[in-house]
């Protein structure tokens, strides 16, 4: 019998983690089957208890659910608890819904190891103030950049985030603005904003 596996989100017709999973299966001689799964937007937390209580080995969350996931959860790892966000739950080996984030360890992965992107005493902007952007913050800050500013279309979030990692900056310089604030230049843009998921990028200006 397969092991049971699904992404999470509200869209999800955009996730290619069902193809990307069904892969690494393959690859590595896993059993398991790997779908997509539209929760509600005020169902998520009956969608999750139902995957579980069917046996489900764990879910991936994507937006607009990741906030939702990290409160959902009984115990959460380290980087769940910094981040304040979930990408990854699954029961634990006591049966405690477990939450975690692999967002940045992910992307700082991807960054450095397969695109040798420098990240030590880069100026970064990283656009949006959601989950998927709580969930990176810690794992760049670790990089040491020099500076990251967090630039959203509602301000206040982004200075919650700046707020929020503010024992956590070593000496990078954190700050927020609002999407059409940015001036200084950057040696790198992430767009953490759930707008690219229909091709949209949000309103900042081009220089």
């Amino acid at each position: 019998m397969n092991d049971l596996y699904a992404v999470v989100g509200n869209p999800i017709q955009h996730s290619k983690s069902p193809q990307i999973h069904s892969l690494f299966a393959s690859q590595t001689g896993e059993a398991l089957e790997y779908t997509a799964i539209q929760a509600p937007l005020d169902r998520f937390a009956e969608v999750v208890t139902e995957f579980f209580d069917r046996g489900g080995g764990g879910l991936n969350v994507t937006v607009p659910f990741k906030e939702q996931a990290w409160a959902l959860a009984a115990a959460r790892t380290d980087r769940a608890r910094l981040a304040g966000a979930a990408n990854t739950l699954y029961l634990d080996s006591e049966g405690s819904l477990t939450a975690d984030n692999t967002d940045g360890a992910g992307l700082v992965r991807d960054l450095v190891h397969n695109h040798q992107v420098p990240l030590p005493g880069a100026r970064i902007l990283v656009l949006g103030a959601g989950g998927a952007v709580r969930g990176v913050l810690g794992p760049l800050l670790a990089q040491g950049p020099a500076s990251i500013t967090i630039a959203n279309r509602t301000l206040a979030r982004a200075e919650a985030l700046v707020e929020l990692f503010a024992g956590t900056t070593g000496n990078t310089r954190l700050s927020s603005c609002a999407f059409t604030a940015p001036k200084a230049p950057f040696d790198l843009i992430i767009n953490g904003t759930s707008a690219s998921l229909q091709g949209h990028l949000p309103p900042c200006p081009r220089r």
